[in-house]
């Protein structure tokens, strides 16, 4: 044997040996691990590995703090209690651990938690952090944008955008993979306590919006679970959670849009069950929904969770089932994958499948969504976040910049008499409940330090203003007593700025419903008093939701609705009262003139019965403060309303024709000239009509807005396309159908002044 060929031998059994010491290696991996395998064949093969214990714990979650039913404590951490309940089973989710921690420990925190759920169970499953983040992560030291109405105020998708994304980056930088988030319930009765959390009443906007955050937040590696699915708020009355008798139709065609939207177009990798029933099915027991229109017919591929204790509101409170066990299992075979927040419901389902109450099958089809959308999120791979990361997002220069320009944009002017705004007096009298206390809402970031309204109006007005300040009275209760020093403030000022209004969790906010939308306590009294001293008032509405007005409005010069405005409002409104910023919010609930009128959303159907009171009135404008007319079908504000410090002029609708085919794409065009003195940005809404179709539609319906920036005296060219689907309605069969006729676009400053066009469909 040559040298060259005992060469070759050699290096052949070399190759041979490490091939197989790699090939070795490689099979101790399980497939489950391998990044480079399709997900599906990842999650089959952890499936096939896991207990049935393993299983059902992945759709369980641990809750930290007081009140946990299994781990009770003061609410302090500690991992060695977290490592005793995950190192048998593993936990699929963790809710909200790092929300009262500071960015340094609520990383720290996560990567400990994360750990013991990669390296000290069995089969090294991550859990998924989750909280919330309704308008900015929760966490101690997160930014705190304005609350989703406020937010729905702006109409400006782009900036809704920019707020996911931040949102998003500082949640991720926590630690935090999950947000309970955004509210897709709309607004259509403003008595509900949590209006605050929507986008408004109008399917559309609330869509478009939620479009917006879901995309942002996502793409920064955080899940987002809109809720509450589905028509959580509407329930009669505006009452909390209760059964929802309304049609399919009447779903599809209002509620089920900006879920549907959340689906198809943001991608979200989860949704949060309502607590609410619909026709007498609870919506966490509700195959129908959660099943067979969420994933069949929408294509819905992420993971389903309850609202909190949703499993046990089903048997405590729907009472569907004779036992906790027995409505785990109704909740689970009808599709709901999570039980949050706590050990508590679904623990029980390992017992029912051993006692042939359920079959592990239908919870390997539960665990597969979660498990898919964990791999998706590269948790395998990724468990752990950098732990400077969120130091260096915390308190944020650029984030609290965002968060000034999104209280800017959406503070609403509602009246402004003889241009009582701008001010350009410099005694200025600051008053009421509101004046000196920062508001933000609920579900918001702990610790929050930002300007009261009474401290942004001395940061902006500054040494050239005398700035004085009285209480007057409490938000709620009798007392008066605080009434004299303000009628004393207010006499020696040039103007008084009432702020105003309502609290979260006081007289709003979850479980708090209201019977009447008065200004709770001895608001309006205080109002009034004022009013009488012949000074100029301005009134600030600082609240989660919509006041009436009528026993004040006309007493005072200038109304401004600021909502909760986020921890930049108070310097925002300043601006706004300084004039340097020029107002620019409309409403997205309409204001009723009195709470007997309600609901009275835009979006309504005929009524079957001709009158003046029979539709939406376009009422003329002197008639917005006359109290003579009590008619419940005229509201005090419409859908759209806002003023501005300059005025605008529409033109003619440009239309390229007047009939078009089916399918066709209609081209629409409106010059829009800024005729004051002051630049300014309009919202341009776009409504449609269908003249006669065979079911009845509501006579307006938004279609698209945009929001324009227009300098003085200049002119700008807005343009609007509607498409097949624009044109459709849901005919017997539920299926979109564009029937031939004649339809009418509006276009205006809001859904009652403006423009309108003919066209028809052939």
């Amino acid at each position: 044997m040559t040298r060259k060929y005992r060469f070759q031998i050699i290096i052949s059994c070399f190759l041979l040996l490490t091939a197989n010491t790699i090939q070795s290696q490689s099979s101790k991996v399980p497939p489950y691990k391998n990044a480079k395998l399709p997900i599906e064949k990842r999650v089959a093969d952890l499936i096939g590995r896991m207990t049935l214990e393993e299983k059902v714990y992945q759709m369980c979650a641990l809750r930290l703090g007081e009140g946990d039913e299994i781990f009770k404590t003061s609410g302090n951490y500690s991992i060695d209690n977290i490592r005793k309940l995950m190192e048998t089973h593993g936990v699929g989710h963790l809710s909200c651990p790092t929300t009262d921690m500071n960015a340094a420990k609520s990383i720290k925190t996560a990567n400990e938690i994360q750990k013991v759920a990669v390296e000290e169970t069995r089969l090294g499953i991550p859990t998924i952090i989750n909280d919330e983040a309704l308008h900015g992560c929760m966490a101690k030291g997160s930014t705190s944008y304005p609350q989703s109405i406020a937010l729905s105020c702006t109409w400006d998708l782009a900036l809704m955008s920019e707020i996911g994304d931040a949102i998003g980056k500082e949640t991720f930088s926590r630690g935090i993979r999950q947000v309970h988030a955004p509210v897709l319930d709309l607004a259509r009765d403003p008595r509900h306590g949590r209006i605050e959390e929507t986008y408004g009443e109008d399917p559309y906007l609330a869509a478009r919006f939620g479009v917006e955050f879901i995309k942002g937040v996502q793409k920064n590696g955080v899940i987002c679970s809109p809720k509450h699915f589905m028509a959580n708020f509407v329930s009669d009355g505006g009452r909390d959670a209760g059964n929802i008798a309304l049609s399919e139709r009447e779903l599809r065609e209002i509620h089920m849009v900006p879920f549907k939207a959340a689906v198809t177009e943001a991608h979200t990798q989860s949704m949060m069950a309502a607590y609410n029933a619909i026709d007498g099915v609870p919506c966490s027991a509700n195959r129908w929904l959660l099943n067979d229109l969420l994933r069949n017919e929408w294509g819905f591929n992420g993971f389903t969770v309850s609202d909190w204790s949703g499993v046990n509101h089903v048997f405590g409170h729907h009472k569907i089932a004779e036992s906790l066990p027995e409505a785990a299992v109704l909740c689970a075979k009808a599709g709901l994958d999570v039980d949050l927040p706590r050990l508590k419901s679904y623990v029980n389902l390992i017992q029912m499948v051993k006692d042939g109450k359920m079959k592990e099958s239908s919870i390997d089809e539960n665990v597969k969504h979660i498990l898919r959308v964990k791999f998706e999120l590269g948790l395998f791979e990724n468990p752990y976040i950098e732990e400077s990361s969120a130091a260096r997002l915390e308190d944020s220069p650029q984030f609290r910049q965002l968060a000034r320009r999104a209280a800017r944009e959406s503070i609403v002017l509602l009246k402004n008499k003889n241009n009582a705004l701008p001010l350009s007096a410099k005694n200025i009298a600051v008053i009421g409940p509101n004046a000196d206390r920062l508001q933000l809402g609920g579900y918001s970031s702990r610790d929050v330090k930002g300007p009261t309204p009474l401290q942004g109006i001395k940061n902006i007005f500054g040494a050239d203003a005398t700035i004085s300040y009285a209480k007057g009275c409490d938000l709620t209760g009798t007392n008066k007593s605080g009434f004299d020093e303000a009628l004393k403030t207010a006499q020696q000022a040039d103007v008084c700025v009432l702020v105003m209004g309502g609290r979260n969790a006081v007289t709003g906010g979850e479980t708090q419903d209201r019977v009447d939308l008065n200004l709770m306590g001895v608001q309006e009294d205080l109002i009034k008093e004022i009013s009488a001293l012949g000074k100029p008032v301005v009134v600030v509405l600082v609240d989660g939701r919509p006041s009436t007005m009528m026993n004040w409005i006309g007493k005072v010069d200038a109304v401004l609705l600021m909502y909760f405005a986020g921890e930049e409002g108070g310097n925002a409104l300043a601006e706004i009262l300084a004039g340097k910023v020029n107002p620019s919010g409309k409403t997205t609930v309409t204001i009723p003139r009195h709470t007997g009128q309600l609901p009275m959303p835009l979006i309504h159907r005929p009524y079957g019965r001709e009158g003046s009171f029979a539709e939406y009135p376009d009422m003329p404008k002197d008639k917005v403060y006359n109290s003579v007319s009590d008619n419940r079908y005229y509201p005090l504000f419409p859908f759209g309303f806002g003023l501005s410090y300059t005025t605008f002029r529409y033109g003619k609708i440009g239309i390229e024709k007047k009939e078009f085919s089916k399918g066709e794409e209609i081209k629409l065009s409106i010059d829009i000239t800024n005729t004051g003195k002051m630049d300014g940005d309009e919202i341009v809404q776009l409504y449609l009509t269908d003249l006669y179709s065979r079911i009845s539609l509501s006579k307006k319906q938004m279609k698209a807005f945009s929001r324009v920036s227009i300098p003085a005296g200049e002119t700008k060219k807005v343009t609007f396309a509607l498409t097949k689907s624009d044109l459709s309605f849901l005919n017997e069969k539920l299926k979109p159908e564009v029937e031939p006729g004649e339809f009418e676009v509006f276009i205006g400053t809001n859904c009652l002044e403006g423009v309108a066009e003919r066209f028809r469909v052939k």
